[in-house]
């Protein structure tokens, strides 16, 4: 019996990195319970958020709130244009959201 239920909810993109065994497990779990690899790692980590007693302790202090992010967070648009890959300071892209529209206009 899967430890996790996923339910749709509103989602944000970001980059992780994980090892290697992790990354195979996330996608032989999410073909367990058939369900997306990006549903079984937020819900894995929900579910460790909510058992952890100390962080949770942690949660109620003045610091929890002046944590730093480290998560790199890709926002998508919200007035309907084409989010561009922009140039990190390495030259590599980051990868972008692209509408139905472009898409098939690249295709075509």
């Amino acid at each position: 019996m899967p430890l996790l239920e996923i339910s749709q909810s509103r989602h944000i993109s970001a980059s992780i990195r994980l090892d290697e065994t992790t990354a195979a497990q996330v996608d032989q779990y999410a073909a367990f319970i058939h369900a997306s690899a990006d549903d079984v790692v937020d819900k894995a980590l929900n579910y460790v958020f909510t058992k952890d007693r100390d962080f949770q302790d942690f949660l109620k202090t003045s610091q929890a709130t002046q944590v730093a992010c480290t998560l790199r967070i890709r926002k998508a648009p919200t007035n309907g244009t084409v989010a561009r890959p922009s140039k990190k300071p390495n030259g590599r892209a980051d990868a972008g959201v692209e509408s139905t529209e472009t898409v098939r206009a690249l295709k075509a």
